[in-house]
């Protein structure tokens, strides 16, 4: 039933971390729901987090843990929930017993623990090592593209989604012989077909993951408002915002970098080309809020 999602294994991804095991029930919205595993004896710190808003409440499910709050003992056990905002210093609790705990966190980080996502980031690092001119690509488009949408104020769950998309966004190059990659003339009409299938690709390798919900921003980054860009020939509102700033965001990458067939355009150059294709190519207000990011870079004037 569509606005329905069933989740019968239990879990999106489980990751072992020394005695404490964490399962991924849930994401989205800027929200993760996670059942999190302890060992006896082990410790379970909370941080004070760095934004205010921030929120995170626990659900102790079996098990009993400990702390000293004030100078008193504070036992708590199945059925009992604490929540975490704005801590004032580090809250230590001692695993009495092996411990099961759900959690509700509205800053994501699941990610930072994620195989899945680390496997994915290894496969970014790899399609940039087969070309010395993409070394690093992904993360500075990452870098522009967060920047951007700061601008334009989005939500902090859509900036981080566009972070690990626009982290991920050329996966799909994995696929793409290095001799086409590396290329220095024009690429024929079937090593452009290869080149073309990439955004596909990328999107196929994280829908297998539980970051599926990242895999439309990749597919799309290569749409153009017109219509006349690719895998779909999206346009317009068709295309997703966030892929649209990757789209900008690798633009001005490439053209700013050194490539084989060519030396790097300088930024006052490239975003001029961008401005010349609004509303053909390009969003006006992502390129509005770019070249925002440009100026306080002191990249352009």
């Amino acid at each position: 039933m569509k606005g329905l999602d069933i989740l019968k294994n239990g879990y999106l991804e489980k990751v072992k971390n020394g005695s404490t095991t964490l399962s991924l029930l849930g994401r989205g919205e800027g929200i993760e729901f996670i059942k999190q595993a302890f060992q006896k004896d082990s410790l379970i710190v909370l941080f004070p987090g760095e934004e205010s808003d921030v929120q995170e409440f626990y659900y102790i499910l079996t098990g009993e843990i400990e702390t000293e709050i004030n100078g008193d003992k504070v036992v708590l056990g199945k059925d009992d929930v604490f929540s975490a905002k704005n801590l004032e210093g580090i809250v230590q609790f001692i695993a009495k017993t092996d411990v099961i705990l759900l959690s509700i966190s509205t800053a994501p980080a699941f990610h930072y623990l994620s195989n899945e996502i680390n496997e994915l980031r290894q496969v970014g690092e790899a399609v940039e090592k087969k070309d010395k001119y993409t070394f690093q690509h992904s993360t500075r488009v990452a870098n522009l593209s967060v920047k951007t949408a700061a601008k334009m104020n989005l939500p902090k769950n859509q900036m981080e989604d566009l972070l690990l998309a626009a982290i991920l966004h050329d996966i799909g190059k994995i696929n793409i012989p290095e001799e086409v990659l590396k290329k220095p003339n024009k690429l024929t009409d079937e090593e452009f077909a290869m080149i073309k299938k990439h955004p596909g690709d990328g999107a196929a390798m994280i829908r297998k993951t539980a970051y599926a919900d990242l895999a439309d921003i990749v597919e799309q980054h290569h749409e153009r408002i017109n219509g006349r860009g690719y895998p779909f020939g999206l346009k317009g509102d068709e295309i997703l915002l966030e892929a649209k700033i990757i789209g900008v965001c690798d633009t001005f990458d490439a053209m700013t970098e050194d490539r084989a067939y060519r030396k790097a355009f300088s930024a006052e150059y490239a975003l001029n080309e961008i401005k010349s294709l609004i509303g053909t190519h390009y969003d006006e207000e992502v390129v509005a809020a770019f070249e925002k990011v440009l100026q306080q870079e002191g990249k352009i004037n």
